[in-house]
């Protein structure tokens, strides 16, 4: 039952934590889509004559715009061809409802609402002043708010950059080290990509320009990787010191090549990786798949990856045994300034522009995903998988809370919970401390 929980123990708390979101954010709504919008017009048509003027409302930038959108159509399908659309905000219908009572417009006899529109408060005025309009809304359902297919792509996009880097950051929290420096060659990369796409023409700049800027963007990001893994294997320089440098330097070095500005003369095609889609499955969800499935091929296949676990367990054990310790150390951090260098090419790709302020504060991300994920910080215990679980827990937290409305603040005493619990978990794991101290 030990063996079962801590290998899939972190996996159930992602299933709880889904399963309680899905709880706590289900709720009464309008129901959306062809089908909603099919028994709308079904139902305006028992009632309604060929010559009655219906309006059909939307708000703008929401659900209901285009419910609204589809049953417009339906109604005039069915032979009822006054209809009108409104699609916008409280103040458009509000000036719209006016001119039926001051210019002597006639008011509709069908009002069609859903969703997010039900709750403007104009509403009420034309039902007091208009008591003959015949109002129509979709029928209500559950459904929870975190289930949506929206809201899980966008689990998904929040959490894909800090789950590419995390592969580098389990490596090298494996060999127990630790690495500073990822949130800043996030802006790195992200600044010397689009900086090179500038070069190349800026918006008229070819398709493969992007490929060449993410490719130099991680080949840079993996030598300076390399650089603070070389430190710290031949000098024996503390990773903490060696990766809290290089963070300075490479937040510096981003500010210094735009000057503090943003890069926005891209291609349009900079945006595939991060916002396209392939046969209708999101780039990144492919990308994290492709990422994932090599990485636990190569921890768990791999001679280098038996090495990885061989200096976390016992550094000089490893050595005595014929590892190259210098080796795997320069290694992991290579790793790690790839992963990180590729991670800001992806954020460049989702918003679209490169900034010298990307990735702030996203080192702790990673590392709260590897802790949480099962990865010991004493080194020699983890796994790559659950690294990725670690992620989706810490999205999910954070999605789930905004969901409920948490104030951001709160967000980050929970979250900095989460991360003591994880450790706490990992010492307790490793010789039950805790445990001999409850019985003293």
């Amino acid at each position: 039952m030990k063996k079962w929980l801590g290998e899939y123990g972190m996996l159930l708390v992602l299933l709880f934590l889904c399963a309680l979101f899905s709880l706590l954010t289900l709720k009464q709504q309008s129901a959306t889509g062809s089908a909603a919008a099919a028994r709308v017009a079904a139902t305006v048509e028992k009632s309604a004559s060929p010559s009655d003027a219906i309006l059909v409302i939307g708000a703008a930038k929401k659900p209901s715009s285009t419910l609204a959108a589809m049953v417009k159509p339906q109604l005039e399908a069915k032979g009822l061809t006054n209809v009108s659309l409104l699609v916008g905000t409280p103040r458009d219908l509000k000036l719209l409802a006016d001119s039926w009572s001051e210019d002597g417009a006639p008011a509709p006899k069908h009002l069609i609402i859903s969703g997010d529109v039900e709750s403007w408060t104009v509403l009420e005025g034309i039902r007091s002043s208009h008591p003959e309009i015949t109002w129509t809304r979709p029928r209500e359902r559950w459904q929870s708010d975190f289930l949506k297919g929206s809201n899980l792509v966008a689990i998904v996009d929040r959490i894909v950059v800090i789950a590419v880097i995390a592969i580098g950051m389990t490596l090298v929290i494996l060999t127990g080290g630790i690495d500073l420096s990822v949130g800043s060659l996030i802006a790195f990369a992200a600044v010397l990509s689009t900086l090179l796409m500038k070069a190349l023409g800026g918006l008229t700049a070819p398709s493969w320009s992007v490929w060449l800027g993410f490719l130099a963007a991680t080949m840079a990001c993996g030598g300076i990787g390399a650089s603070g893994g070389f430190l710290v294997a031949q000098f024996r320089v503390a990773p903490f010191i060696t990766t809290l440098a290089i963070m300075m330097m490479a937040r510096g070095f981003a500010f210094l090549l735009t000057g503090g500005f943003s890069i926005y003369q891209v291609p349009d095609s900079l945006t595939w990786l991060g916002q396209g889609r392939t046969l209708g499955i999101p780039n990144t969800v492919i990308l994290l798949m492709v990422l994932y499935t090599v990485a636990h091929l190569f921890m768990s296949q791999t001679r280098w990856g038996r090495y990885i676990y061989a200096v976390g367990g016992n550094e000089e054990a490893a050595r005595l045994s014929g590892v190259p310790v210098k080796g795997v150390l320069i290694f992991v951090y290579l790793v790690a300034g790839l992963c990180a260098g590729f991670g800001g090419c992806i954020q460049a790709s989702q918003l679209g522009s490169g900034a010298p302020n990307l990735g702030m504060m996203f080192e702790l991300y990673v590392i709260a995903a590897v802790v949480v994920g099962g990865t010991s910080l004493s080194g020699g215990t983890g796994k790559i998988m659950g690294t990725l679980i670690g992620a989706f827990i810490i999205s999910v937290i954070q999605n789930g809370m905004n969901l409920l409305g948490f104030d951001s603040y709160l967000q980050q005493v929970v979250l900095g919970a989460v991360i003591l619990v994880a450790v706490l978990l990992d010492k307790l794991r490793q010789g039950g401390t805790g445990i001999r101290w409850l019985r003293a």
